[in-house]
């Protein structure tokens, strides 16, 4: 099936590795050029030549951090710059800090605002008006399930990103005229650096050995597994594809089922 991908300009957040990496190799491999960015400048240039080298597609790194708006100011501009257009906005980042409802600090709480609901306001505010020039445009945040039910010492993961589930309903109400789609995945249990950090947390709070929590969570998931990156980053891609023509203010999870919840 062809996406209708080539040579359209994606930025893809978090690009240098786990869900961002997955979702920049997925569009590299339906033609799209891109523009990844993270905070680790040798990470992202090692992660550009790979994409490049195994796709052939342009890849421009740009190092930002992405909790703050000049970051995201200076990387939509690289890419208007360079590329002369913006189609695809792939809205992903570090999740917030780990931490309980009743213990996590006021810091922390600012913290995890800037880091999992301010980035995808900034992000799409400063991506919208150069998708409307061009008449066209696909907006993905990657959230987590915790916008389905809670998940254990990641109150701030729900709270913020619930936050960014309202703005993005309101955003595709307001922009779908123009022929911009917004939607959000919400992952469950994917195997990346940041989920194996959640269960060394848990790992430390209960006692339990990593290994054995990765093997007890996984027989609670109804596929039997916990899943693999690039199956995110599969959907990232169609839902960022002219093949989506119609699906816009949904959630949707990737998490072999783990919610059991109708809606």
């Amino acid at each position: 099936m062809d996406l209708g991908l080539k040579d359209r300009v994606a930025i893809v957040g978090g690009g240098s590795k786990g869900l961002g990496r997955a979702c920049a190799d997925s569009l590299a491999q339906e033609g799209a050029k891109l523009v990844i960015c993270s905070r680790n400048a040798q990470e992202l240039d090692q992660a550009a030549e790979e994409i490049g080298g195994a796709t052939g597609v342009e890849v421009l790194a740009v190092p930002a951090d992405l909790s703050k708006l000049e970051d995201i100011q200076t990387l939509v501009k690289r890419t208007v710059d360079h590329f002369g257009r913006l189609d695809i906005l792939v809205n992903n980042s570090g999740g917030p800090p780990a931490g309980r409802a009743t213990d996590t600090t006021e810091e922390v709480w600012y913290q995890s605002v800037d880091m999992a609901l301010m980035f995808f306001i900034r992000m799409s505010r400063e991506a919208v008006p150069h998708m409307k020039n061009s008449g066209w445009g696909r907006i993905v945040n990657v959230l987590a399930s915790s916008v389905y039910q809670p998940i254990e010492n990641l109150v701030t993961s729900g709270v913020t990103r619930m936050g960014a589930v309202a703005f993005a309903k309101s955003l595709a109400d307001e922009v779908g005229r123009d022929n911009i789609l917004v939607n959000n995945v919400a992952p469950g249990y994917l195997l990346t650096d940041r989920m194996m950090h959640i269960f060394e947390v848990r790992s430390e709070y209960t006692g339990a050995n990593v290994e054995d929590l990765l093997q007890s969570h996984s027989a609670t998931i109804p596929v039997g597994r916990l899943g693999r990156p690039e199956e995110l980053g599969d959907l990232v891609t169609f839902l960022a594809s002219e093949k989506n023509s119609y699906t816009t203010g949904a959630t949707i999870l990737v998490d072999g089922g783990v919610v059991r919840s109708v809606m």
